[in-house]
């Protein structure tokens, strides 16, 4: 029996990883990829399977409620993977309503429609139906410098800084009580910073490659000590398989990759790594520019996944020090792919955010 996935935001970052991984795993799926086209949803991540049967792409909104409905009618999904979000602090200093609206609102319908669809009439749910929201690890707020040992974990309080984590934050509260209110079957996942291939290059890794290569400034907010738990967006994407199937309902789940590091090193460790790979004598040091650091910029961040390994075995495989290099060389191979996405409609907020601070 086929299982259908409906995967939200499956164009951008994470989420088309997931299809990916999900395809080359999987031989029994079907996946029903929407994802609105917004500046970091990209149909090129997409390209490996764009004459695979068991992938439909629709264009929509995850705020349409008519879509929505119509999209369950239709396919009648097993399991919804919601990864669409405008995910970016900067942009959410910016204008914030469009988060809200987003990831708030855009969460609260996907919910309602898919309680619509499953909920029986004794209020039971079918087997086998679940929702599984993804979230982030800046919902729990920030984490001392001076104490290592202090980690985020699944019952730290939720203590968002920032528009965009409290974005998160409201709607991961709106699927608890989703779960808890009506019985809705739903687990919750909060990953760290993810890195790999497709990461649209407004996020730290990406950008640092792509302006390494052409030698312009790379930006660092402060004093450059903000630390960060970096995971490998294949370790997440097995995570998320392996809560689907194997999660007990209801139950939150922290996903980390034990890298943490600050981002002063990450910066240095990519010029190492990309200078090394073009052979480029001018990817030096000399490109790193300290600028004024972010409002409300949360100074340290780090999960303890202890839960998802102890109930499901999951645990990070991709050490940093591989990871990054994997990453940049994606980037070197792929320069069609960034070319694109730092061209046209986007290439004015790109210069204006960070190449010409």
């Amino acid at each position: 029996m086929t299982t259908t996935y409906l995967v939200t935001g499956g164009a951008g970052f994470i989420g088309s990883n997931f299809v990916l991984y999900m395809l080359d795993k999987h031989d029994d799926i079907r996946i029903v990829n929407v994802d609105k086209l917004t500046y970091a949803g990209n149909l090129e991540n997409l390209k490996a399977i764009e004459d695979d049967p068991r992938h439909i792409f629709v264009q929509a909104d995850i705020c349409d409620k008519q879509a929505m409905r119509e999209l369950f009618e239709q396919y009648d999904p097993d399991y919804v993977v919601n990864f669409a979000a405008e995910s970016h602090v900067d942009r959410s200093i910016e204008t914030p309503e469009i988060f809200a609206q987003t990831n708030v609102m855009g969460t609260v319908n996907l919910l309602n429609v898919a309680r619509e669809a499953w909920e029986q009439e004794d209020g039971s749910y079918p087997e086998g139906k679940k929702y599984l929201q993804v979230s982030t690890d800046e919902v729990y707020g920030s984490l001392p410098l001076d104490d290592p040992e202090a980690f985020f974990r699944e019952d730290t309080p939720l203590s968002p800084h920032s528009p965009y984590s409290s974005s998160k934050a409201a709607s991961d509260m709106f699927v608890q009580a989703y779960g808890d209110t009506y019985g809705m079957p739903i687990n919750i996942t909060r990953c760290s910073n993810n890195y790999g291939p497709f990461q649209f290059p407004e996020k730290l890794i990406p950008l640092m490659i792509n302006n390494a290569l052409e030698h312009k400034a790379l930006p660092v907010y402060g004093d450059g000590l903000n630390v960060r738990d970096w995971l490998y967006v294949a370790d997440h994407c097995k995570a998320i398989d392996m809560v689907l199937s194997d999660g007990v309902v209801g139950e939150v789940y922290n996903v980390g990759g034990h890298n943490e590091r600050p981002n002063i090193f990450i910066v240095k460790k990519i010029i190492e790594e990309c200078s090394r790979a073009v052979d480029d004598p001018e990817v030096t040091e000399s490109l790193i520019t300290y600028v004024q650091d972010r409002k409300g910029h949360d100074r340290r961040y780090g999960i303890a996944p202890d839960k998802i390994k102890a109930d499901l075995g999951w645990y990070p495989e991709t050490k940093f020090e591989d990871g990054i290099v994997l990453t940049i060389n994606w980037y070197l191979d792929h320069k069609d792919w960034m070319d694109n996405v730092t061209s046209g409609e986007y290439r004015d907020y790109y210069e204006q955010m960070y190449s010409n601070r």
